[in-house]
């Protein structure tokens, strides 16, 4: 089997898996342990602050690793025993103990996975094949979601825990069936192959450091920030407005995940064409649009398009940011540092975006609480337009040779 084709596989088993029981935490709470909606909340906010320190250094050894399929097969069986230990936890340090597990598990998934593509296919090839990782990934999460809700009525909510269990064995099964010999550490981290001696890596300092890669972490926290919360106060507004919120909101995360497949391999297929960050403008553009459907259109049938938007931004971003950071960080041995950094902050918009929303909400209501979590895109959007600017590392290089051939032919 090709090595592409494990990551096809790797992409698709551990796209449930990542957040270990993710939306089903909840359920499976209040009914087993009659954990109260706030009591569940708390303890999911403080596994998500606590994860988010464990980001960067998580990347640092992926960065230091010469063997990320560990890695991944480790991740993968933290997420499983994680999940498996809620299964008789009741008191509150039991749940907690066991959700750090298995999201320390999902974070270091994340840069694993990116460094193991980037090994097998190199640069050139890796914003095509994170496109694929990405559509893959969705689909899993759609699998998933169909096997759970289907066994619930037959096998009551522990469905979800069979499910995860039974992913996270085929995730660590096609992670180390993967040829050895088909990732190299130098094409990870863009060295050259062929050379006798490992390069001096870059200061952390310095990695960290750069412009650009810091204008791009600013711009991913205001668009989480806009972004994480959006669907949550969409189903409290059903909830006013007597529609029947559980059942539309799942139908809205299924059409979501049903448009990131495709816009993913779109997105991978038009990374190079057209531009990585001008891909991630349009994701930018469309949250401020998803948001003003959602604040002005009360009909829960017409309001599927907002999470058509939802699929098509977050579909670009998966694909996106894991290749700018590549090539911002390209040569320095540090990529998956600063990738994993990447994500710490950005989740910080994630985390406060719930808390955000409903403060709007508070103070000018429904639409314009909306129209609130729109705005912080709108800003993201000013910032990629500036970085936008300076043409990207690929663009540099063509221009070059194109100077230089003109040179030449003169």
């Amino acid at each position: 089997m090709a090595p592409t084709a494990n990551l096809a596989l790797i992409n698709l088993f551990i796209g449930d898996i990542q957040g270990g029981l993710g939306p089903f935490l909840g359920t499976w709470l209040a009914e087993a342990g009659s954990w109260s909606p706030a009591r569940v909340g708390f303890v999911i906010t403080l596994v998500g602050f606590g994860t988010l320190f464990l980001s960067g250094p998580f990347g640092a050894l992926v960065d230091r690793s010469r063997s990320p399929r560990l890695l991944i097969a480790l991740a993968c069986g933290a997420i499983l025993a994680g999940t498996l230990l809620l299964l008789p936890a009741r008191s509150f340090p039991a749940v907690l103990c066991a959700q750090l597990l298995a999201a320390a598990g999902g974070t270091l998934l994340l840069p694993a996975v990116a460094a193991l593509t980037l090994g097998i296919v190199g640069k050139d090839r890796f914003p095509k094949q994170q496109g694929r990782n990405q559509a893959f990934n969705h689909l899993g999460i759609l699998i998933a979601a169909g096997g759970i809700s289907l066994g619930t009525g037959y096998f009551g909510p522990a469905i979800a825990f069979w499910v995860l269990g039974g992913m996270a064995v085929a995730a660590i099964v096609a992670t180390l069936t993967t040829p050895t010999g088909a990732w190299s550490r130098r094409r990870a981290v863009g060295w050259k192959e062929d050379d006798a001696d490992e390069p001096e890596r870059s200061g952390i300092r310095q990695v960290l450091g750069n412009r650009r890669l810091l204008v791009l972490t600013v711009a991913l926290t205001l668009f989480n920030l806009g972004n994480g919360g959006m669907l949550s106060l969409l189903g409290q507004k059903l909830v006013a407005s007597n529609a029947d919120a559980t059942t539309w909101t799942a139908r809205y995360v299924m059409v979501a995940q049903l448009v990131m497949v495709p816009v993913a391999l779109f997105a991978g297929s038009l990374a190079d064409r057209r531009g990585r960050r001008q891909m991630l403008m349009v994701a930018f553009a469309v949250l401020p649009v998803r948001a003003l459907m959602s604040g002005l259109i009360d009909d829960p049938v017409w309001l599927i398009a907002a999470e058509v938007l939802d699929g098509v931004a977050s579909g670009i971003v998966g694909v996106a940011v894991p290749v700018v950071v590549a090539d911002l960080t390209w040569g320095s041995g540090r990529t998956q540092t600063a990738l994993g950094s990447v994500n710490a902050v950005q989740g910080v918009g994630g985390a406060l975006s719930s808390w955000y929303g409903g403060l709007a909400y508070s103070m000018v209501g429904w639409t314009g609480a909306f129209l609130a979590l729109g705005l912080p895109a709108l800003v993201a959007l000013a910032l990629v337009i500036w970085l936008d600017a300076t043409p990207e590392p690929g663009r540099r290089r063509r221009r070059r040779e194109r100077h230089s051939a003109a040179v030449q032919r003169a």
